[in-house]
């Protein structure tokens, strides 16, 4: 069986090193490259001795060209100012991309959705297939519920997390607007604070909590009266979502050109993609 070779953008990150770490025990996979900024003090270090493995004969580069040479996907899990710079590294190596990072702007977006007319692209706020599920367990509570009943959402992370609230809790909310027909702009809330009154109907909250090393925790509240109903996920691994991800690249490695989400590579999805369309 031919192997399907990825590199991987961030890859000295803990997530890159996660990524890379599963790559090289997995017989469908092999790394041919490693992306990170210039200035990254693990420029030159192999990638192999990067995750503590046996040396690979691959250096760690900032030269996009270099680290995709033999490369059929680029998996970025990066910054969101990094990640239209990687699109055109895929772009003029015509390779494959999976884009696991969040905090994207309207802009970089567009530029996705651009890029996805020439190469294959799978973009989205998650990679674990349970938080997929729970995109489509949110999805249809917010049909079958009626509007007497609240929605909020609320998600914790790690304190070194940068963006607030997480790529996850935005797309639960994008998908619940989509249901209710609800204008994101005027709906959504960011919390609370002073005199807000009585809560208004249409609008949902969005609660963001930061501390500790919680890799990743979203609960979605449907609250009536005599009753409440909580949707949970829980995170214990970045091994999940680095797991998503490679199986994410086995996905759009054969993929011809266009935007796929983990939805797609669950067979999960039952309406299109919003997290995209939408910023």
């Amino acid at each position: 069986m031919k192997k399907i070779k990825i590199a991987v953008a961030g890859a000295a990150g803990k997530m890159g090193k996660r990524i890379l770490t599963l790559a090289q025990t997995d017989p469908e996979l092999q790394i041919a490259g490693g992306l990170e900024h210039p200035d990254s003090e693990a420029l030159g270090q192999d990638l192999g001795s990067l995750i503590g493995g046996e040396l690979l004969g691959i250096p760690l580069t900032s030269d996009g060209e270099e680290a995709l040479r033999s490369a059929q996907v680029l998996i970025d899990f990066t910054h969101p100012g990094a990640v239209e710079e990687h699109l055109r590294f895929a772009l003029q190596a015509k390779t494959a991309m999976v884009i696991g990072t969040t905090g994207l702007s309207k802009k970089t977006f567009a530029s996705i959705k651009r890029a996805s007319s020439r190469i294959p692209i799978l973009q989205s706020p998650n990679m674990s297939a349970g938080v997929n599920l729970l995109f489509g367990l949110v999805t249809r509570a917010a049909e079958v519920l009626s509007d007497r009943y609240d929605i909020e959402i609320s998600e914790t992370h790690h304190r070194m997390k940068k963006d607030a609230p997480s790529g996850t809790a935005l797309e639960l909310a994008r998908l619940i607007a989509q249901i209710k027909g609800w204008d994101p702009q005027k709906a959504f809330l960011y919390g609370r604070r002073g005199r807000t009154g009585q809560r208004k109907k249409g609008t949902l909250a969005i609660h963001a909590l930061r501390g500790g090393d919680v890799v990743g925790e979203h609960t979605v509240s449907f609250l009536g009266d005599g009753e409440v109903l909580e949707l949970v996920h829980r995170a214990s691994s970045r091994d999940t979502f680095a797991q998503g991800a490679l199986a994410a690249a086995k996905f759009v490695a054969h993929k011809k050109k266009g935007l796929y989400n983990m939805r797609d590579v669950l067979s999960l999805r039952a309406r299109p993609n919003p997290g995209v369309a939408q910023s």
